[in-house]
């Protein structure tokens, strides 16, 4: 039996639901969605928001972020990029994120530190992914499984000759890890797919042409480097029977990768990113675009839309990463000497990743909106523990909601973004048509009009597995 007065309620909403999408609204208790139904039957709220008829999906989930860099002054950065990462977020409709944990020490030991952090800073709910660099951290993985942090991160075998401080994976490390993921309740094993020896080699022949552009770095990792990777994944995780996810998928070979494992049985699926669907490497971005694996043509770029569309990738994260013009160019702006040192990254991802999809999937016609809610929000719930309190409008779900309008329009530009860094972005000067107008957290509502309501701090840590379990 409803109460009735509730503490929020959304109406006249084209609600997109797991069952299909309704015309209706949603009211909210608690924090927690207690009824989707038409307008005529939802109880009074407190406090009222009137769609206008536009959607209402689950709040995005980005389950690929990095928040707090190391090398940046860790944990130190983290308490900031919390903070401005995440507001920009909520005006992206991003309500939960998933952020990498890397650093050279033992995990166990920060476990409160990370958690403190985000919960102090953080505008909306976080959880987090775990890098297998070093050996010691696979014997922690039991104690960070009992944390509730089930999801872990090699590097296959990229970086494998660098100067980063990231031990060398190769498959006996990988089946290490995969055999613990195996044991664990809804436990993921995650991976940067690139073959290290074929991309040094590479590399090494377009440095010494003396090459220095974004097709340079694009040359120097080739499909294949990625392909030749997610076919060992494949093998290894039918060897070991655990659940594996690929994450940034760039490429038409490495999308073909990804199907052959899925043909074999294998639990593999793959991610894509929002700035592979949005940007080619035909665009000139120079160091703008450099992302690691890189972009690459349009030929792959139309591979991947059709992969989202069908269901061969069912995942779309962004990659974020927060950094300032001067880290990103050195000096150098678009390109020049430096910029084989310039470090990759997708700033600032969570904010235009709805935009750049409504506008280039959904206005396209290459997404539904059922669709989209899929890939963003629902299957990263469910790949990574978090559903069905998380990626999905349902009685007993956490009220994570988005009101989207299709058809308002706007200019990627400085005034766009409220990141630490809006100064930068691979789709700087695009217009967009379809936004987020109002942002949902945990009941709260925390932009209205692209008005920022919310205050830091509101966001909960998502434990997942047996420490996060709660029945709906």
């Amino acid at each position: 039996m409803l109460p009735s007065t509730v503490d929020l309620v959304v109406r006249d909403a084209r609600v997109v639901t797991p069952e299909g999408t309704r015309r209706g609204g949603v009211a909210v208790d608690d924090g927690v969605i207690v009824a989707v139904a038409a307008d005529p039957t939802l109880p009074r709220g407190d406090q009222e928001v009137d769609a206008e008829g536009n959607y209402l999906i689950p709040g995005l989930i980005d389950p690929h972020v990095h928040l707090g860099r190391r090398g940046t002054g860790y944990p130190e950065q983290l308490v900031v990029d919390f903070e401005t990462e995440t507001r920009g977020a909520l005006f992206g409709g991003v309500t939960s994120l998933l952020n990498f944990v890397e650093q050279g020490g033992h995990y166990v030991p920060d476990l409160d530190v990370f958690i403190e952090v985000g919960e102090a800073n953080s505008y909306i709910d976080f959880g987090y992914h775990m890098v297998m660099s070093h050996a010691h951290h696979i014997d922690e993985i039991p104690a960070l499984a009992e944390r509730g942090m089930t999801s872990y991160k090699m590097f296959f075998n990229m970086y494998k000759y660098s100067d980063i401080d990231i031990e060398p994976c190769e498959a006996d490390r990988v089946y290490r890890v995969l055999a613990q993921v195996a044991e664990i309740p809804g436990a993921v094993g995650m991976f940067h797919a690139e073959n290290a020896e074929l991309q040094r080699e590479c590399e090494r022949q377009v440095r010494a042409a003396g090459r220095h552009d974004l097709r340079a770095w694009a040359d120097a990792s080739p499909p294949a480097a990625e392909a030749m990777q997610i076919d060992q994944i494949g093998h290894l995780s039918s060897l070991a029977d655990a659940r594996c996810y690929v994450v940034h998928v760039s490429s038409a070979e490495g999308v073909a990768a990804v199907t052959r494992a899925r043909d074999r049985g294998a639990d593999v699926v793959g991610e894509t990113l929002v700035t592979f669907l949005a940007n080619t490497v035909e665009d000139d971005l120079g160091v703008w675009g450099k992302v690691s694996p890189p972009l690459r043509g349009p030929r792959h770029q139309k591979a991947l839309w059709e992969a989202v569309r069908v269901g061969t990738i069912d995942h779309i994260g962004t990659d974020h990463v927060a950094m300032t013009v001067e880290e990103q160019d050195l000096g150098e702006g678009r390109y020049g000497e430096h910029f084989w040192d310039a470090p990759p990254g997708i700033q600032p991802g969570m904010e235009f990743m709805l935009p750049m999809l409504l506008t280039e999937g959904y206005n396209r016609n290459r997404l539904s909106m059922e669709r989209l809610v899929e890939v963003c929000s629902t299957n990263n719930a469910k790949r990574f523990g978090l559903y069905p309190r998380k990626g999905a409008i349902a009685v007993g779900s956490d009220a994570d909601l988005v009101v989207v309008d299709p058809d308002r329009e706007t200019t990627v530009d400085d005034d766009f973004f409220h990141t630490r860094e809006p100064r930068w972005s691979s789709v700087h000067g695009r217009d967009v048509k379809g936004m987020a107008t109002h942002t949902i957290v945990g009941g709260d509502l925390a932009v209205a009009d692209r008005t920022l309501l919310a205050d830091p701090g509101g966001g909960r840590f998502l434990a997942r597995g047996p420490a996060g379990e709660r029945a709906l």
